[in-house]
């Protein structure tokens, strides 16, 4: 039951509000001064408030303030005597949801009620759905300790301030989807629309107007005028994935717009003007599609402004272990499994594999245990991955291939113990004064693994 709060220096009046909203099922805090109503709005909830605008000495509209100043977001009505019309249009402008002018209707009074209650329902909504939004996409869930993310992350932060484009290239799996995320809801954009295109998926034919709607009457079959992704993304983000995929005649379709701000829908013979901040990403190295030819140069300068590599998860294995229970904790609780982790070998086996599919795949060998899994912990036989190389990797002379698993050893164990030479040596079974000369003789720095 929604609670009201009514201040009014009259009392008869007071009292004949009070009747008709608990008439209409409203629960109802009265009070006749500005003091006693910011104590009820401070020890109660209020969803709601009637000031009168003319207190016996006191103003109205600095009480709505007040009110404000208690809870943001409460919608207030201003009641106000006839003549003082100016006043409440300028109450409106700092902060009221809207006026009555004495002697009102109740059936208005009662509708603006409603009206009020409803928007601030809508408000409330809005910010539950957008704080858990942000909470699932913001940096703070791009997980990440290794020296690598937290550059990436860093640059991350920087690029969202900034309205540039932003270009991220990393493997498949990687996580490209989820940086271009965190970027548009970390940006002043956060509040408008973030809209997903992949290239890829898309047939060539169907391009253009996917991407700039088009009019009725464009082509056989367009019985009505739709609305492009592209506008559909106005004041917002648009984020094109796999962009080395999109054919060279919509590269210089997509080149217009992003240097003019506009477009003309298919079959359109006026521009649409468009407000977007562009995020494009590649799973391919993009300079090499240029000097194929594969990809325009002006328009990979448009979209390059900001670059964001992403490392491949063999790049960055200290952050495995985190992962690893990230993925397990949110798999187990989709699947409404009671699992409490990992057994002993289980990280070891996940740090040694070469993860040629990143992140996803770390997800989905979880994924996999834990479906399989009859017992509390994920066991080493559940975990699938056995290789210690990608399929692509040529076989090296028994010297080189000695000293690249050697590099990668150590590099694993810092990794592991953050940087901790102690830590390291004794994982190693090597003195301490033999596994600095490992470091140096590999030219690592114990520095780059320590946390910030």
């Amino acid at each position: 039951m929604d609670r009201i709060l009514v201040l009014d220096d009259d009392q008869n009046l007071l009292k004949v509000i009070m009747m008709r909203l608990e008439a209409n099922g409203y629960r109802v805090a009265a009070a006749t001064g500005a003091a006693t109503a910011l104590e009820i709005a401070k020890e109660e909830g209020i969803d709601l408030a009637l000031v009168d605008l003319k207190l016996a000495g006191e103003n109205g509209i600095e009480v709505m303030e007040e009110l404000h100043q208690i809870d943001p977001e409460m919608p207030i009505i201003i009641l106000t005597a006839y003549g003082t019309i100016k006043s409440a249009v300028e109450a409106m402008k700092r902060g009221a949801d809207s006026y009555l002018s004495k002697p009102f209707d109740y059936h208005d009074l009662l509708l603006q009620i409603k009206n009020g209650l409803e928007k601030s329902r809508l408000s409330k909504e809005v910010l539950r759905l957008r704080n858990m939004v942000e909470g699932r996409y913001g940096l703070k869930n791009v997980i990440g300790k290794t020296e690598k993310m937290k550059r990436v992350l860093a640059r991350v932060r920087q690029a969202a301030e900034s309205e540039s484009s932003v270009y991220i290239e990393g493997e498949s799996g990687t996580g490209k989807g989820l940086i271009a995320k965190a970027l548009h809801f970390a940006s002043p954009r956060k509040d408008g629309p973030f809209v997903v295109i992949n290239c890829a998926t898309i047939p060539e034919n169907l391009l253009e107007s996917e991407l700039f709607g088009y009019e009725k009457g464009a082509f056989t079959g367009a019985t009505r005028s739709k609305k492009g992704l592209f506008l559909q993304a106005h004041k917002g983000t648009i984020f094109l994935d796999e962009i080395s995929e999109m054919p060279l005649f919509m590269q210089a379709k997509l080149l217009r717009v992003l240097e003019e701000k506009e477009f003309y829908p298919l079959g359109g013979e006026k521009p649409v003007k468009v407000d977007i901040k562009l995020i494009a990403a590649s799973n391919k190295k993009m300079k090499e599609e240029v000097k194929k030819g594969l990809f325009r140069e002006d328009l990979f300068y448009r979209i390059y402004v900001i670059p964001i590599e992403l490392p491949a998860l063999r790049e960055r294995k200290g952050d495995i272990p985190l992962l690893a229970e990230y993925c397990l904790r949110k798999i187990t609780k989709d699947n409404n499994k009671e699992i409490k982790g990992f057994s002993r070998g289980v990280l070891q086996k996940l740090m040694l594999y070469s993860w040629p599919g990143n992140v996803r795949e770390l997800e989905n060998t979880i994924e996999c245990a834990v479906a399989m899994t009859t017992q509390d912990v994920i066991t080493e036989d559940l975990i699938l991955p056995t290789q210690q190389t990608t399929d692509g990797d040529r076989l090296k002379p028994l010297g080189e291939a000695k000293k690249g698993f050697e590099r990668n050893y150590v590099i694993q164990l810092m990794e592991l113990t953050q940087g901790n030479i102690s830590r390291a040596a004794k994982l190693a079974g090597k003195y301490r004064a033999d596994f600095y000369d490992l470091l140096k003789k590999y030219n690592l720095n114990p520095e780059d693994f320590r946390k910030r």
